[in-house]
C-alpha cells in the first residue's frame, strides 16, 4: 500500500502583539528649596512645580464609574518653611482667556521677578531675573495656576480640551485645583485668598461663589486686578453706549501722558473727564439725533479737548471713538501706535492709513521678557523639565464658550455680591491702572457702585489706582506701592 501522507495543516495567521497599555496620567511635581532676603530677614521656602491630574467623577445607570483623568494642570507653589498650617495662602491666576499665570508669578507676587525695564527704556534680550524682595510670600504662601491649554497645562491624551475652554468648565477646573491643593497640603484651616487679573477677576468672582456652594470652602479675600465683571460696561457692541462713557477718562489719561493735553496735573484731567463722562456725555449720547446742532458741536469740541483727537475725527465717528481706533488715531500724525494693555507704550506699523493697528505695542514689549524668564526659571531654578511649549498667551482656547450667558453679556457681579452676602468676612481689593485701555478704571468704579451688597458690607471693598496700565506692576513705582498694599490686605483682619 502506498505510504499515507499526513494531512496538511492550514497555516495560522500570526497574531499581532497587543499594544502596551498607555501609562495612566500621574502627577509629576518637583520640589526644591530656596531662600531670599526680604524685610531684613531670610525667607527659606520650598518651591513645588509640575502638573497635577484632574479627575472627574462619573455615573452610568446609577452606578459609580470612578474618577477618570481629564486634564493635567501645571501649578507652582511656594511654602515658607517652619510656618504653621494656618498661615495665609493665596491662589493666583491671570486671564485672557488663554493666559498663563506668568504675569502675576514673575511680575508681582512670586519670590523671583522679571527685570525688563519700562515704557521708553526697555532692556534688550535676554533680559533678566532677580529676587523680588517685595514678594507676597512674606505674608502668604503662594500657588500659581495655569488653566487648561495655558502654560504646560493640557487635557489628557484622548480628551477633548473644549470642555475646559469656557466660563463654566474653566471655573470648575480651577476651583478643583484649589480644593485639591488645600486638601492635600492640609490647609483647610489657613486663611485663603484668590488673586486674579483681567479675565482672572471674572474667574475669581465666580470661583468664590462656586467653592462656597460646591465644597463649603469660604475665602477670606479676593484681589481683583484690572477687573472684567460686567461685559456690558466695556464691550463695544451695537446700541450700547456704556463703553464709550467708561473709556473716556482712560482716553484722557493716555492723551495726557503723550503730551496732547498740555502740562496740567493728571488728577485735574481725570476729574474733568470723569465729570463729563458721568454727566453731559451720557446725556448727549442718549439724545442721539435729537441733540441740537449746538449740543452736538459742543460735544464734539469737548470730547476732542479731553481725548487729544481732532474735532473732525470725533465728528466722523459720531462722538463715539472705539478703543482700538482711538489708540491707532491718537498719534497717527507722528506715525506711532499706542498700547492697549498699557497706553504708555508706543509702537510702529507698516501702514498709517489703516483704521486699526495690527498689534498691541504693549503686548509686543512684554511678551519676550516674561516668556524668556519663565522658560529659564522653571527649568534652571525649579528643576522642572518639559519639551512642551509653555503657552504664555494662546488663542487655542478660542472660541471661548459663554453658553451660560446666552442672549446676554457676561455678568458676574451677582456672583461676587452673593459670595459677600453669604460670607460677610470676605474682603475685596480692587486695583486699576489709569493707562489701561483693556479694562478701564472708570468702568470698575461704576460696576462696584452697583454691587448688590448692604451698606454695612460696602467697607469690605477697597480701591487702588495707579499711574500704570493693565499690568500695573510693570511700572516700578506702582509695583512697590502695590506690593505694600497687597501685603497689608492679606495681613489684615476681616472688616465685616
Amino acid at each position: 500500500m502506498p505510504e499515507e501522507k499526513p494531512a496538511e495543516t492550514a497555516a495560522k495567521p500570526a497574531q499581532a502583539k497587543p499594544e502596551p497599555a498607555k501609562p495612566a496620567p500621574a502627577d509629576d511635581l518637583v520640589s526644591t528649596r530656596h531662600s531670599i532676603r526680604a524685610d531684613g530677614r531670610e525667607l527659606r521656602y520650598t518651591a513645588t512645580c509640575g502638573r497635577i491630574v484632574l479627575r472627574a467623577e462619573g455615573n452610568t445607570d446609577d452606578k459609580y464609574d470612578g474618577a477618570e483623568p481629564k486634564a493635567e494642570v501645571f501649578i507652582t507653589s511656594y511654602v515658607l518653611e517652619g510656618e504653621q498650617a494656618d498661615r495665609p495662602v493665596t491662589f493666583a491666576f491671570n486671564g485672557g482667556p488663554g493666559s498663563s499665570s506668568v504675569w502675576l508669578h514673575l511680575g508681582l507676587l512670586g519670590p523671583r521677578r522679571v527685570v525688563m525695564g519700562d515704557a521708553g527704556a526697555l532692556a534688550p534680550p535676554p533680559y533678566g531675573i532677580a529676587d523680588n524682595q517685595e514678594t507676597l510670600l512674606r505674608q502668604s504662601d503662594l500657588v500659581f495656576i495655569d488653566p487648561v491649554s495655558t502654560g504646560f497645562s493640557r487635557a489628557v491624551q484622548g480628551e477633548k480640551p473644549a470642555g475646559f475652554h469656557g466660563y463654566g468648565g474653566d471655573v470648575e477646573s480651577v476651583a478643583e485645583v484649589i480644593r485639591l491643593w488645600t486638601t492635600r497640603n492640609g490647609r483647610w484651616m489657613s486663611p485663603k485668598y484668590l488673586c486674579g487679573e483681567s479675565y482672572g477677576t471674572t474667574r475669581a468672582a465666580a470661583i468664590a461663589r462656586h467653592l462656597q456652594e460646591r465644597a463649603g470652602l469660604y475665602l477670606n479675600g479676593l484681589i481683583l486686578l484690572s477687573t472684567f465683571l460686567d461685559g456690558g460696561s466695556i464691550m463695544f457692541t451695537p446700541g450700547n453706549d456704556d463703553p464709550y462713557v467708561n473709556y473716556l477718562p482712560t482716553y484722557a489719561a493716555i492723551a495726557h501722558y503723550h503730551g496732547k493735553l498740555g502740562d496740567r496735573p493728571l488728577r485735574e484731567v481725570l476729574d474733568e473727564a470723569e465729570e463729563y463722562a458721568a454727566g453731559e456725555y451720557q446725556r448727549v449720547l442718549a439724545l442721539g439725533s435729537r441733540a441740537t446742532q449746538e449740543e452736538r458741536a459742543a460735544a464734539v469740541a469737548r470730547i476732542a479737548s479731553l481725548t487729544g483727537l481732532s474735532p473732525q475725527y470725533v465728528d466722523a465717528v459720531n462722538l463715539r471713538p472705539e478703543h482700538i481706533r482711538f489708540l491707532t488715531e491718537l498719534l497717527r500724525d507722528q506715525h506711532r501706535t499706542v498700547g492697549r494693555i498699557d497706553g504708555r507704550f508706543l509702537g510702529w506699523d507698516s501702514d498709517y492709513g489703516r483704521e486699526m493697528w495690527t498689534s498691541d505695542p504693549s503686548i509686543d514689549a512684554i511678551m519676550g521678557p516674561y516668556a524668556t524668564a519663565l522658560n529659564h526659571y522653571v527649568r534652571a531654578e525649579l528643576g522642572y523639565s518639559s519639551d512642551l511649549l509653555y503657552e504664555v498667551l494662546t488663542d487655542r482656547v478660542n472660541p471661548w464658550s459663554y453658553k451660560e450667558f446666552e442672549a446676554q453679556h457676561l455678568y458676574v457681579l451677582d456672583k461676587l455680591a452673593e459670595a459677600i452676602r453669604v460670607n460677610p468676612h470676605l474682603r475685596v481689593h480692587v486695583a486699576c491702572g489709569y493707562y489701561d485701555a483693556a479694562t478701564p478704571y472708570f468702568a470698575a468704579q461704576r460696576d462696584f457702585a452697583h454691587l448688590a451688597i448692604p451698606p454695612e458690607l460696602e467697607r469690605n471693598v477697597e480701591f487702588a489706582c495707579y499711574e500704570s496700565g493693565h499690568m500695573m506692576y510693570i511700572h516700578e513705582p506702582s509695583r512697590l506701592d502695590q506690593s505694600a498694599r497687597l501685603a497689608e490686605f492679606v495681613s489684615g483682619p476681616s472688616q465685616a
